[in-house]
């Protein structure tokens, strides 16, 4: 095997190796300092590019308990490299492969990552990708950091758009039910913590919640299928702590926890209580601190379940093979789009294709100009897809 040379670096081992790159643990070989490199192909799309540098422009200048510390980003030929703080930690993910946790270890880690989550939204950023290989945790010091921001944002929130599963930014096992874009939902700070519970839930029972190799399938789970509960799939996890996961791995953003202190709260009560060998009988009322820092309206469409109801039952007759149109009509700015896509969920069980077009008062010398745009979604949705499914149509 050909030795990696990177000027200025010693390299001493590879962590990981992708499509898009490899992460090295090296020396600088000026200071003797301990890095992390993050490095692109030699010749890297625009797009992983931008990446590294969001990456890069997002962590610059932090230094917060939890995050990875970045150093540098740095040239290399045609490419870059992200040059971030060597914690001597190993990823989660390689951790619950190679050793099994006590569970005061589960509970210890998962209070780590309450922690740090705290403190990535107490920065305004959302991670959008917390995943078991984006925790980098030590046993021995006990330090964990939470890398990876490539696909962070530092909105308030976010409108996703309808994607195949194989263009949506982020991991699909640990997706939050709005990231699928077919929620009708915007994308805020409480899509980590649906991933935190996913996360926690491999971490507590050795296995993911969801498990399919149909995209389609995998984004139903999410949004719609509930997870075996915690306790039930590993009896030595308490009834509390099961119920905490569960919380956080709620369908909709408003019943998951609102704040990160509200998490790392309930956490440490149920380590000071298997401390003193109470967690087990013990049971208590969760979220009792989860004030949220910040202002949000709730997204859910109040006064409209006759509307939502006809439009689902005219789809439920149309999936039957009959044919049916539907006339949602109303001003401009009364939420007659918000009402119309209530109905992704239904698509989706039905592996339909949700698809849109709108007539612009700009555009009106444009025949058809709205169906037009609807079938060129169509088109790109399924050209998105894998080879097979393409043929299909």
């Amino acid at each position: 095997m050909q030795q990696i040379q990177i000027a200025g670096y010693k390299i001493a081992e590879e962590l990981h190796s992708s499509k898009k790159g490899k992460v090295y643990r090296a020396d600088k070989i000026t200071t003797g300092e301990k890095v992390i490199l993050k490095t692109l192909l030699e010749y890297p799309s625009v797009r992983d590019i931008a990446r590294l540098k969001k990456e890069y422009e997002v962590l610059q200048g932090i230094q917060s308990q939890g995050i990875i510390e970045t150093l540098g980003l740095e040239k290399e030929k045609q490419s870059l490299i992200l040059v971030l703080k060597d914690t001597g930690g190993v990823s989660l993910n390689k951790l619950l492969k190679q050793r099994n946790f006590t569970l005061g270890e589960k509970i210890h880690i998962a209070i780590l990552l309450a922690e740090a989550i705290k403190n990535i939204h107490h920065l305004d950023i959302i991670h959008l990708d917390l995943k078991p290989a984006n925790i980098i945790y030590n046993p021995n010091s006990k330090n964990l950091v939470i890398i990876d921001f490539g696909i962070s944002t530092k909105l308030d929130r976010e409108n996703p758009s309808i994607k195949s599963p194989n263009k949506i930014e982020g991991t699909l096992a640990y997706l939050s039910p709005e990231q699928t874009g077919r929620m009708n939902r915007c994308i805020d700070y409480r899509t980590d913590f649906y991933s935190l519970g996913i996360t926690l839930y491999q971490l507590f029972t050795g296995g993911l919640p969801f498990h399919s190799k149909d995209s389609m399938e995998m984004i139903h789970f999410h949004m719609a299928v509930e997870a075996e509960r915690v306790h039930l799939k590993n009896s030595k996890v308490p009834l509390v702590l099961s119920n905490i996961i569960q919380k956080l791995m709620s369908k909709q953003a408003e019943e998951r926890y609102q704040g990160g202190h509200g998490i790392h709260y309930d956490l440490q009560k149920c380590q000071e209580l298997l401390q003193i060998g109470k967690l087990y009988p013990e049971n208590f009322k969760l979220a009792s601190q989860d004030i949220s820092d910040k202002f949000q309206i709730p997204q859910k469409l109040y006064g409209r379940e006759k509307e939502i109801a006809k439009l689902l039952s005219a789809f439920a007759n149309v999936s039957e093979g009959n044919s049916e149109l539907v006339i949602v009509k109303g001003y401009s700015g009364i939420g007659k789009s918000a009402l119309v896509n209530e109905i992704h969920k239904s698509i989706l069980e039905k592996r339909g294709y949700f698809i849109e077009g709108k007539f612009d008062q700009f555009k009106r010398n444009i025949p058809y100009s709205a169906i037009i745009i609807a079938f060129q979604d169509l088109v790109r949705q399924i050209l998105s897809e894998r080879g097979l499914n393409i043929g299909r149509h």
